[in-house]
């Protein structure tokens, strides 16, 4: 009956597995699964163990890495938190210039401050102004002037 133990050991490590997302503890469940089909036929406990150290061991230094990197080569990188907000663009509540300022940014209010190098050499922008995220820097944005539509750069 030890083999419904490793059984839902390794459903505990999958569950955990989903929670961190790096592999480790499906490779873990792996073995386990090993050490519960040992069980399941008959095996003495010092054999389960064996069965699932050896696999787990070979499913974390051959396979994990390969999953890996397999796994990286599949998945877009996409921006999470704040470096989705860079290049996005928002408008000034109030005036914006080096020393600060507000902004609607996705529907939620920022400290802004100008970004030290603006086009045109811009030094306020007043409110209503279209600007671009270009940087975070802790819980203000810096901004530029974004282009009115239909002008075009020199």
């Amino acid at each position: 009956m030890e083999w419904l133990f490793w059984i839902g050991g390794a459903l505990l490590l999958v569950v955990v597995e989903t929670v961190t997302a790096d592999l480790t503890f499906l490779m873990i469940a792996g073995g386990a699964l090993g050490g519960g089909l040992t069980g399941f036929f008959g095996g003495p406990l010092w054999a389960q163990v064996m069965v699932f150290a050896c696999i787990s061991t070979l499913l974390l230094f051959a396979v994990r890495p390969w999953a890996k990197r397999r796994l990286a080569a599949t998945t877009p990188q996409m921006k999470t938190n704040v470096d989705a907000l860079i290049g996005r663009s928002a408008t000034t509540i109030t005036a914006v210039d080096g020393g600060g300022g507000r902004v609607r940014l996705g529907g939620e209010e920022w400290s802004a401050r100008l970004a030290p190098v603006t086009p045109g050499g811009v030094t306020r922008l007043e409110a209503g102004a279209r600007v671009s995220v270009t940087q975070i820097d802790g819980a203000v944005v810096l901004v530029s002037p974004v282009a009115p539509a239909g002008s075009s750069a020199s």
